[in-house]
């Protein structure tokens, strides 16, 4: 795949992304939660990314909430949805 189009986020990747931890707690996600009410809340897309380096090839979400701090981004490590942090 060769885009840098927006992906549509499947349900099945936002209940995905409700239950990395980061995003339960910045969004104060509680179990049983659903997908529809989050999904009304959030601004979301994927991206199939490619670094111009060695360093990661793979999904990137990026979510924003209502207010303009900068976006969420995670990506996939060893199968699972994990927060770039920034240092």
């Amino acid at each position: 795949m060769d885009t840098k189009d927006p992906i549509i986020i499947t349900d099945a990747e936002w209940r995905e992304i409700m239950e990395v931890p980061e995003v339960r707690e910045g969004w104060g996600l509680e179990s049983g939660d659903e997908v529809a009410f989050f999904k009304s809340n959030v601004y979301g897309v994927k991206f199939y990314f490619v670094s111009g380096g060695p360093e990661y090839c793979g999904d990137l979400y990026l979510l924003q909430g209502d207010g303009l701090e900068a976006p969420m981004a995670l990506i996939r490590k060893s199968g699972a949805l994990e927060m770039i942090r920034n240092s």
